[in-house]
């Protein structure tokens, strides 16, 4: 999985990155052995060519929310238009065209169970253009950071570092406050501004936008991801995989596929298949040879469906400033 756009140090810097989202271009540096400035030079590159970003977003398990993961199967000629208009939904974390372009799958972060209802009872089946809408609650999110597959493979402590801790107890649910949301909004759009410029755009002093960002990071509230262009890094075959489970053996195939190079996502959701996955490749040849071997080696699986990624509307973005369903 190497990408002729990265040298060496590119990718010292990317595995730092993966590690530190918020890393200062002083670690950066050390990490690549270049200086402060080459550093600095070396990011906006990787902004410009493989489209890098840091993105705060927030936990939804820590805070009472839930994931939904929409499958919309559209009219000819219809899709592009509804998945623009969902790409600019602020609710909507991503959007991709799939299976031909006729199907659209979405991720959307609901707080309420209004804002839930608004899209999925009322405003999604009402379309004409929607002719079917299956809906997947996520449940358990197994994944590793999901740039760390782009970046390349990492050692057992990186990857262990990075492993995401059970979904909390619901009576562990934190409650944000205001000036919470404030903070998170900022660095839902740019997870690297620097305290200085978040705490003037916020009134706040500079100790008290460190502090809280870290108490909301330990909390498990705050997770800073990077987020890239897969195909710009030569993954030009991407597909979800959308599969059944034995229940006694769903924990264990969802751990070992957060652990295969080719899967940045899986996770166990509600619905008429019981784990879904991103899978991204080089080629469609590695994709079937993903599924025919790894994939097939795991216990308790009994169908599996897969649908190529067509075109990416919206990637991974701001889950947060949610107000009343358009």
């Amino acid at each position: 999985m190497e990408s002729p756009q990265l040298d060496p140090t590119d990718r010292r810097i990317l595995r730092e990155l993966v590690m530190d989202p918020r890393a200062s271009f002083r670690t950066l540096a050390a990490a690549g052995g270049v200086s402060d400035q080459t550093a600095g030079r070396r990011f906006r590159r990787l902004e410009d060519v493989i489209g890098l970003r840091v993105l705060g977003r927030v936990d939804p398990h820590r805070v009472g929310w839930t994931d939904w993961y929409l499958r919309m199967e559209c009219l000819p000629g219809a899709a592009i238009a509804l998945a623009e208009a969902l790409a600019h939904r602020s609710d909507t974390r991503w959007v991709v065209l799939a299976s031909g372009g006729t199907e659209i799958v979405c991720a959307l972060q609901v707080r309420t169970s209004r804002q839930r209802d608004a899209l999925l009872l009322e405003g999604l089946p009402g379309s004409r253009r929607v002719t079917r809408l299956i809906a997947h609650s996520l449940l358990h999110d197994y994944s590793a950071l999901a740039a760390a597959v782009l970046v390349g493979s990492l050692t057992e402590r990186e990857r262990a570092e990075f492993r995401r801790p059970s979904t909390p107890e619901r009576d562990a649910t934190v409650a944000l406050s205001a000036d919470d949301e404030k903070l998170l909004q900022r660095l839902a759009h740019d997870g690297r501004e620097s305290n200085s410029s978040v705490a003037a755009s916020l009134g706040w002093n500079e100790s008290r936008v460190r502090r809280r960002i870290n108490e909301l990071r330990r909390g498990g509230v705050l997770v800073f991801d990077i987020d890239v262009d897969g195909e710009a890094l030569g993954m030009r075959t991407q597909a979800l995989l959308w599969a059944s489970v034995e229940p006694e053996h769903l924990d264990a195939a969802g751990r070992a596929m957060a652990g295969h190079p080719e899967v940045p996502f899986v996770a166990a959701t509600t619905g008429p298949t019981n784990l879904m996955a991103t899978v991204v490749c080089p080629h469609p040849s590695d994709l079937y040879t993903y599924i025919t071997h790894r994939f097939a080696s795991l216990p308790g699986v009994r169908n599996i469906e897969s649908t190529p990624l067509i075109r990416t509307v919206k990637r991974a973005g701001p889950g947060l400033d949610i107000g009343a369903p358009d």
